[in-house]
This record gives structure tokens, sequence and C-alpha cells, in this order.
């Protein structure tokens, strides 16, 4: 139930994601209600005060409530945080109850199938609901922990971004505005698939210059993908772009990263994906953002890369091949 004379705000997702935005809102003063999908999961991180499995040693305060119930968890919220991977997002918000509050979805990637953004999907699933996007450079563990971090809240929608910044940030956890929730999203997206490419450089010894040239061509094809669909060139060099790319493609904690480590080092897919815990988004976001960039007329050649690297279509050394051998351009 909600607690009376309290703010509240639901999270739906307990991952590592969802979990450490949970511990955060009610580190700002909130009363949170945190969705597990998993009845025993919800049981059992409610019995043990953590999520042992996603966020180890991340305390769950009194104020949060974890329940498998999502009536429960929505009720009384003044505003969503959506924190299930971007590919679920469409079947949990179509099964879960509509109570009319404000979303601010948290996942980064690009539907498959759809090939939708997901504000888009929102918009097709709950038409009419006002919607932000929050995004930016943040580990999980580290926001859990309480360490300084900034992201950016992103919503056509003043109201809404300013209610979400002013509720959920703190000294230590620093939200900023923006108005350019398509550029915002593009950024999330891509630095996933741009991560797992500088994994696989570092991964099959290219050194520290391959990858700080591919990060940084990456960020230009991140840049003309949001122009293309309505984004701000700008919003590429903000928290959500540059920012998140800065983190995801050099953090040891990055999953995609990583992934990208063990592909380069002789990993099939299967094998790195099955020895994980947490979901590494750019994998199934890879092939759907070079086909929305097809669409929107925009080359993609490093997404490209990993998307045929992953799909085994590729060698590794046929992706590096393939980008070196480009023809020369004015930068």
């Amino acid at each position: 139930m909600a607690t009376r004379g309290r703010r509240r705000i639901a999270v739906l997702g307990a991952g590592a994601w969802g979990t450490a935005l949970a511990v955060q809102a009610a580190r700002a003063g909130n009363a949170v209600g945190l969705w597990a999908r998993d009845t025993a999961r919800a049981r059992s991180m409610a019995a043990a005060g953590e999520n042992a499995r996603y966020l180890p040693g991340a305390r769950l305060s009194p104020a949060i409530e974890v329940t498998s119930d999502a009536a429960a968890a929505l009720d009384g919220a003044l505003f969503v945080l959506v924190a299930v991977p971007a590919q679920h997002l469409r079947a949990v918000l179509s099964a879960l109850p509509d109570t009319g509050a404000p979303l601010v979805v948290c996942a980064k990637g690009v539907e498959r199938g759809t090939l939708r953004l997901p504000l888009e999907v929102i918009a097709q699933v709950r038409p009419g609901c006002p919607a932000a996007v929050l995004s930016g450079p943040n580990f999980a563990h580290e926001v859990a922990k309480g360490l300084p971090a900034a992201a950016v809240v992103a919503s056509r929608d003043a109201g809404l971004r300013n209610l979400t910044a002013d509720l959920l940030g703190t000294a230590g956890f620093r939200l900023y505005g923006g108005d350019d929730p398509v550029g915002v999203q593009v950024g999330g997206a891509a630095k996933n698939v741009i991560s797992i490419a500088a994994g696989a450089v570092i991964g099959g010894g290219l050194g520290e210059n391959a990858r700080a040239a591919l990060v940084t061509r990456g960020l230009a094809e991140l840049s003309r993908l949001t122009v293309a669909l309505g984004g701000r060139a700008e919003t590429a060099a903000g928290l959500s772009g540059l920012g998140d790319l800065l983190l995801t493609t050099t953090g040891p904690g990055s999953r995609n990263t990583s992934l990208g480590v063990e592909i380069a080092r002789g990993a099939t897919l299967a094998d790195a994906l099955a020895s994980r815990v947490g979901v590494a988004e750019g994998v199934e976001t890879a092939p759907a953002i070079v086909a929305r960039g097809a669409e929107a007329g925009v080359e993609l050649p490093i997404c490209a890369a990993v998307a045929d690297l992953l799909a085994g279509r590729i060698s590794m050394g046929d992706a590096m091949g393939r980008l070196l051998a480009r023809p020369r351009r004015d930068e």
C-alpha cells in the first residue's frame, strides 16, 4: 500500500539499475515501490534487504517496498521509473496496470522488429501518457553507493522533467533537464553498440590509440543519427552522448565493453552471454540501430561492423579491415 503523507515513486524492474534507482529515490526522501517480476526474487530481496543477484552489498532501506504486485508498487506513485530492458519495455507496459502516472524510461536501446526508441514504444502502448527519458554516465553500483554522478532527464514536458529532477536528485546525484529526448535516447542506444566495438579493439590487442579513434568516430555516428531523427547535434556532446560513451567504453564495469573483449578473444556470442548476470543491451540494439539508420539515410559503419561481428558474418580481423579500408575524408 502507498505510504501516506510521504512522496512516493515507483520503479519497474529489479535488476541492477532498477535497484540502484530505488536506493537513490529513497535516499532523496521518497517512499519507493520496487516491482520485481519474479515473486520468489521479490520475497528474497525483501527478506535480505538487498538484491544479492544483481547488486550485492547495496542495502535496501525500509522506505523501499519490494513486491511482485505491480498494483501495490504503483499505488500512489507521482511518477514511474521504468528500468526494464528496452527489448521488454513493450511487453511489461502492456501487461501492467495504467495508473495514469507519468513514465520516466530508464532503458537504453532500440526495439528490434519495430526499430522504435523507448519513448516511441511508450507512445504506442500508452498514448497520451506524459513521458521522459533518464540517461547518462551511470554505473548502478556507484549510484547505489552514493558516489557522485550526474544524468539528464529529457522531455518536451518541462513540468515532468522538473518534477523528476526535484524528487530524484540529490547533491550526489545531479540531474540536468533537457528538451531533446530524441538525442538523449539515441545517445543511450548507440553508446552500448560502440562500447562493444571498443571492447573488441582492446580484446584484439589493437591498443589505446585505436580505441580513442574508434570512440571519436562512434560519437560522430551517434551525432549524425540524432540529427537525422530530429534531435540536436549538441546533445551528442552532453551527458547522454559523450559522457555515457566515455564511461561505457573505458569503465571496467561496462557489460558491453567486456562483452566485446570476450568476443575479440575468441568467445562465441552464446558463451559470452551465458556467463553473464546482467543484460548487454548493445547486442540486441546493434542490428536495430543500423536498420533505423538505414531508414533515415544515415550510414553507421561502426555499428554495422558490430552487428555483423555479433551475428558471425565477419571475423574481428574482417571488421577492423573493413573500417580501416573506408575512403579517406575530411573530419
